[in-house]
């Protein structure tokens, strides 16, 4: 929670306050000055004091509550706002928004305002008691970013150290004296010692690919239910989800995938060691198996591979100190820094004494040292106090408590929300980067005119340079989907427990007071106990495939949350939303993808002003958009699918920054007010097959702030549209794949002098290039297939007239 949330909620206030009132609030902004000078001491020193641990908890709670004060304001405005775009119709607005007193809500926000200056008084006179040393945060955020600017995301480190390993159970696998139908190896070792990266660099081995059937990966972490593993098993083998299948069903699918194929299966982090749980899975696998199909287990636990394990336990060990000596540098160092700096070296190796040999350990501290040369900073780590700390037996906690402790403030806030997802989850950065948005942790007046989506990306990169996620893929320019560690996993749920639950089918009740955010991994219509006697919950999520079926639930459990910020209501199995949503005034982000069920959205959606996300991805059966939604001024991101044949207008979504339109297969027209649309940045229409895209040609072209640009899927589109004209100068990705008729690139792709990539596929009846491609000196990618007169075409053009810094091989 940042202090500045605070200040401008009292700036805010002066618009509404009296002189004497005023005068209190200038004093309240001294007091918050003066708290913020030491709270990053305070943060340090927490660990060793519970005294500065509680001080820290009560002030958070303070802060917490002047935020919800400037939300009120904040909703005041925005209604304002909303009366006033709509102009003729504002009496229409006006009924269809009811009105608060002004002089209530005066009276209620002095009232406020007094009893947080109190509180907050009360905890400034306090911080004397500590010994507090006032810290500036500008060396937590320099020196990692000078660090950002060297180091490639592209290319992650090698495997190090596990070449025997990796033979050894190789030779397991296919071991042609194993006579037996199903093998199970287990793999087994403390927390970080690489398990997983073991079983991995196995299970795409090359040999391993061409003597197995059929493989499947599987991670189970403490979750051992059997319908769910069934499910993630048949999910892996088939590569589709499979819903809405009762057990029984699903024990027949994977009995017939599993029939007469050499198989293997890797169940990845177990630790369940109940035989009552375990054998009827086996027993299951047992049924399809046939000669030399095999099951490697990972797990910590000794008892599980006791359990689960057919042949003896593989024990895996630490790095040798050589190996993990070249791990640590090849994190630590730049390849110039390689012979340099013997200081830092002696240093170094006396960390990864330290480390005891776990590659985790040692990859986390040399991602935090990465590039940085300060003796200082070296010293630190080496030498700080949470080496002494009491250990967990995997003897890693310190090595990466030492890497979060380094991260800045806004850091360690993106951190925290990782938190909110299970063990295992397949995480999405526009996921994560929705949740930061929506909770405010990025402002935009600290940013310039870099764009709070670009700020997001950046630090996505920067927890991803520190090695908080691993197996980062970008799945399109600037997406990616990506793993955290178990391990980093259990960190961010230790630094997050006093605000963050995930509750599970062990979680009976709830009895932490401070609960902010919340997620279900496990759904049931009672719910835990003690869940409605929280307040100030801002989260709610669903990171699973079965969300709520009954608005019973949300009316009993949720309907008190009026703070709420985030509603996540995936995969749910509800018809309609509950009438409380429309009182839950301060939301900012909902989404309903994948609810199937549910036809129509109520009007009083459209109250929502402070909305910025809304996701209606594969929402296959809604009728279609409430006609109000162009009330959702504060909308940056729109995610949709509807069996509407249009969209209602949309000329006063003056925020939104993206618009994805998805499986629409009734959609005939877009709206004409989306070439209004300045402020968008990214549009995607997929999959709409009626969809036509050209209309009558208007002179005036709107200049826009598209960067990305992209069609899939649509039969009738031929041309694009002259509107989008506008964005010739920002657009930087333009994408084409199966649009079949689509037969002409417009004469103004050439004035694209943004554009980086260009991406044509499955456009058979595309021609030519336009002229004048030589002058799009910043394309560095242009991918071309399943268009054979497009590739012929390019294939004769002239050196002179193709792309200059994009080689023909690249596409031909």
């Amino acid at each position: 929670m940042s202090t500045e949330w605070l200040v401008q909620c009292l700036n805010a206030a002066y618009l509404v306050l009296n002189v004497n009132e005023v005068d209190d609030l200038k004093k309240l902004q001294q007091t918050v000055s003066t708290i913020k000078a030491v709270l990053l001491d305070a943060e340090e020193k927490q660990a060793h004091s519970r005294e500065i641990s509680t001080w820290l908890e009560d002030l958070k709670d303070v802060l917490l509550d002047a935020e919800d004060l400037l939300n009120e304001f904040e909703c005041e405005a925005l209604k304002k706002k909303v009366e006033k775009l709509h102009g003729n119709t504002c009496k229409k607005v006006r009924g269809f928004f009811s009105r608060s007193n002004p002089i209530a809500f005066r009276l209620r926000v002095g009232h406020t305002l007094m009893e947080i200056r109190e509180r907050l008084d009360e905890i400034a006179a306090n911080k004397a008691r500590f010994h507090l040393n006032e810290r500036s945060e500008e060396k937590q955020t320099i020196y990692r970013r000078r660090a950002m600017d060297q180091y490639s995301f592209l290319h992650a480190p090698g495997v190090i150290g596990r070449e025997v390993d990796k033979v050894n159970i190789l030779n397991l696998l296919m071991d042609p004296c194993d006579d037996t139908n199903l093998s199970i190896i287990p793999i087994c070792g403390i927390g970080g010692l690489g398990k997983t990266t073991l079983a991995k660099l196995v299970y795409n081995d090359r040999s391993v690919t061409s003597h197995f059937e059929l493989k499947m990966w599987v991670c189970l972490s403490e979750d051992f239910e059997l319908p769910r593993i069934i499910k993630d098993i048949l999910d892996s083998a088939t590569k589709e989800i499979s819903h809405n299948l009762t057990l029984d069903q699903m024990h027949d699918c994977l009995r017939d995938k599993l029939k007469d194929k050499r198989f293997l299966l890797v169940l990845d982090d177990v630790w369940n060691d109940s035989p009552n749980k375990w054998f009827p899975l086996r027993d299951l696998l047992k049924e399809g198996s046939i000669r030399g199909s095999k099951i490697i287990v990972t797990t910590r636990k000794c008892s599980v591979a006791n359990l689960m394990g057919t042949s003896l336990t593989y024990d895996l060990s630490g790095l040798s100190a050589k190996d993990c000596w070249s791990l640590f540098t090849k994190w630590a160092f730049r390849e110039e820094d390689g012979t340099q700096y013997q200081n830092l070296k002696t240093i170094g190796r006396q960390i990864v004494e330290r480390c005891r040999g776990i590659p985790l350990a040692v990859t986390t501290l040399g991602s935090l040292l990465h590039s940085n040369l300060d003796e200082q900073d070296w010293k630190n780590v080496r030498d700080s106090e949470i080496w002494k700390l009491n250990q967990t037996e995997d003897q890693i906690l310190p090595a990466l408590k030492l890497s979060y402790n380094e991260l800045p403030p806004y850091l360690k806030q993106c951190f925290h929300y990782c938190s909110l997802f299970p063990k295992g989850y397949t995480f999405k950065s526009d996921e994560l980067y929705q949740l930061w948005l929506a909770h405010g942790v990025f402002q935009p007046h600290d940013h310039g005119n870099k764009s709070l989506e670009d700020v997001c990306h950046s630090c996505f990169k920067e927890l991803w340079s520190r090695s908080f996620f691993q197996d980062v893929q970008e799945t399109e320019v600037s997406r990616y989907r990506f793993y955290m560690h178990d391990l980093i996993h259990d960190l961010a749920l230790s630094v997050s427990q006093s605000e963050f639950l995930m509750i599970s089918s062990a979680t009976q009740s709830i009895s932490q007071p401070r609960l902010r955010h919340l997620s279900f991994t496990y759904y049931s219509d009672a719910g835990p106990t003690g869940l409605e006697k929280l307040n100030g919950v801002r989260t709610i999520i669903f990171p699973i495939r079965h969300g709520p079926s009954n608005t019973s639930f949300m009316e009993n459990n949720f309907s008190k949350f009026k703070s709420l910020w985030i509603l996540n209501l995936r995969y749910s199995k509800l018809e309609s939303l509950p009438s409380c949503i429309g009182s839950m005034k301060h939301l900012r982000c909902l989404d309903l993808s994948f609810s199937k069920s549910i036809k129509k959205l109520p009007k009083s959606i459209c109250k929502l002003h402070s909305l910025q996300t809304l996701r209606l991805f594969g929402c296959v059966n809604l009728e279609g958009l409430p006609r109000e939604i162009n009330c959702l001024i504060s909308l940056r991101y729109l995610e949709v699918t509807t069996a509407a044949t249009c969209f209602p207008g949309m000329e006063c979504l003056i925020s939104l920054r993206r618009l994805e339109i998805y499986h629409c297969n009734n959609l005939i027209s877009l709206p004409q007010s989306l070439k209004s649309l300045t402020s968008l940045e990214a549009l995607e229409i997929c999959y709409c097959k009626k969809l036509i895209l050209t209309e009558e040609e208007d002179d005036q072209v709107t200049k826009l702030s598209l960067r990305r640009l992209l069609f899939r899927g649509l039969p009738e589109m031929a041309a694009l549209p002259q509107w989008l004209r506008g964005c010739e100068d920002n657009l930087q990705l333009l994408l084409f794949n199966g649009c079949p008729n689509f037969g002409e690139l417009p004469m103004w792709l050439t004035n694209m002098t943004s554009l980086e990539n260009l991406v044509i596929w499955g456009c058979p009846k595309l021609e030519s290039l336009p002229e004048g491609m030589q002058g799009l000196y910043c394309l560095r990618e242009l991918s071309i297939g399943l268009s054979p007169k497009l590739k012929i075409f390019i294939k004769e053009m002239r050196e002179v007239d193709r792309p200059p810094n994009v080689p023909i091989e690249a596409y031909i």
